[in-house]
């Protein structure tokens, strides 16, 4: 089964954009080899507002080679032919996207939707670059949760730039373990 892999850079302070969106604080370090990331992944997941701002930056939502979905209830399908829009049953959805073959897929943006694919058990792998800034205020990793969930760290890199490259999967719980 295909991964869900929420994969974000983020401040130290724990913002994956700026009060205004803004994400020029986030390092470009020439050792990343973003290529062999993007590689990766066939799908992305995309929440509005990140879509609405990487299409200001110029890109048409969709990335070659990839199918991307855009969770929004206010975007028209045929406003946006490079990508599909998802209005409803989020859950399902990507449940049925998982179950596919192919590479893993990026949950690409959007704390909302991440926390609601976390809290639908769908999300498997939290990807963090944390960047050596604060920023203060703006859009958390992670709004309020209604649950605990726990990781488990598997990786971690550190990058000349000062980045730090955090990887945990996300434990699920079985029958024979208590609740925390």
């Amino acid at each position: 089964m295909r991964r869900v892999r929420y994969s974000v850079a983020m401040s130290l302070d724990a913002f994956i954009a700026g009060p205004n969106n803004e994400y020029d604080w986030i390092i470009m370090d020439p050792t990343i080899d973003f290529s062999a990331i993007f590689s990766e992944f066939d799908t992305f997941l995309i929440g509005r507002r990140t879509f609405e701002v990487t299409r200001g930056m110029g890109q048409g939502g969709g990335m070659p080679g990839t199918r991307s979905y855009v969770f929004s209830r206010t975007l028209r399908a045929e406003d946006f032919p490079d990508v599909t829009i998802v209005s409803d049953d989020v859950a399902n959805t990507v449940a049925a996207l998982k179950a596919e073959d192919g590479k893993d897929i990026w949950l690409f943006g959007g704390g909302d939707l991440f926390r609601s694919l976390l809290e639908a058990g769908l999300v498997d792998t939290v990807e963090v670059a944390v960047m050596p800034v604060l920023l203060g205020q703006g859009i958390p990793l992670l709004p309020t949760m209604n649950a605990q969930t726990l990781l488990e760290l598997t990786d971690t890199k550190t990058y000349p730039s000062g980045i730090v490259g955090l990887s945990y999967d996300v434990r699920r719980q079985t029958d024979k373990e208590e609740k925390p």
